[in-house]
């Protein structure tokens, strides 16, 4: 098996990923306020996650976005992009000041990821592809003998995909333990409570009947995100994190509620958010 020739990023301290994730929600909220708005909602219940991943776990260096020996991570829930594009740009990929262009004529911070912005694998939106995409990186990596692992972060109405679950059932068959489902289990898609519109329940059991090894865990907790991302992975099987997030997170006002998942924030808006961010931030720092 050959091995990564540059370290992962250092382990940020409990503090410092919180100061990050303020600044990340703060730049969602800014996206949110430009001319398209964006999918607000499912971004912020993807904070904790994707922070976790780039400052905690992910092998890779932003220098070399491209480098074949780097883990992998694909958005598959690619309406979160601008809480990818956050991300990123704090892991160091790009500019924080490029956030100001996104769906700006031109730019390619696009209301959904493409490869032209540094760090992002594959261009996603259309649901239920990154697993599919995710298992033949995972194989590929397994020909090459290469030690790299994938990352596919999925929503949670997603898995009402069909090909997510072929996927997951050839991904079991094949023992692919260098492949891990992240699932941003925040129970709302667009029309509603993920359970009213095609229930998943019992979720954990249905990728375990698939051959995977299963980790529940709070979205929002980063050690707890940090301990199950990072464990070893169970020989010849692939791991599911069930990730429990709340919708909006960080702003009470549309917390858990449907009408979260897109937005166009006004200028009065956006500094009403900004500041209930900071209220909430300078509260948990006390």
């Amino acid at each position: 098996m050959t091995s990564m020739t540059f370290p992962g990023p250092a382990v940020d301290t409990d503090e410092a990923l919180a100061e990050a994730a303020l600044r990340v929600r703060e730049h969602v909220v800014r996206m949110c306020a430009g001319p398209e708005g964006g999918h607000l909602g499912g971004s912020m219940s993807l904070v904790e996650v994707l922070l976790t991943l780039y400052r905690r776990v992910l092998r890779g260096d932003p220098a070399r976005p491209d480098a074949a020996e780097r883990d992998v991570l694909l958005l598959s829930k690619g309406h979160a992009a601008i809480a990818l594009y956050a991300v990123l740009a704090e892991r160091g990929y790009f500019p924080v000041r490029r956030l100001d262009e996104y769906c700006l004529p031109g730019s390619s911070l696009m209301a959904h990821p493409t490869t032209a912005v540094p760090g992002v694998e594959m261009p996603s939106g259309a649901l239920g592809h990154g697993l599919p995409l995710g298992l033949g990186y995972a194989l590929a990596a397994r020909l090459d003998g290469s030690d790299r692992r994938c990352f596919v972060v999925l929503g949670d109405g997603e898995l009402q995909e069909g090909s997510v679950w072929e996927a997951a059932m050839a991904a079991g068959a094949a023992g692919v333990d260098s492949l891990t489902a992240v699932v941003d289990r925040n129970g709302l898609q667009i029309t509603g409570p993920t359970e009213a519109v095609t229930g998943l329940e019992p979720l954990a059991a249905k990728w375990r009947a698939f051959g995977w090894s299963v980790v529940e865990v709070d979205g929002h907790d980063p050690a707890a995100l940090t301990a199950a991302l990072r464990a070893p992975s169970e020989r010849g099987r692939p791991t599911a994190v069930i990730a429990k997030t709340v919708k909006g997170k960080g702003l009470p006002h549309v917390e858990g509620q449907v009408r979260s998942h897109y937005a166009r924030l006004g200028e009065r808006q956006r500094d009403r958010a900004l500041a209930v961010l900071r209220a909430r931030a300078g509260t948990a720092a006390g």
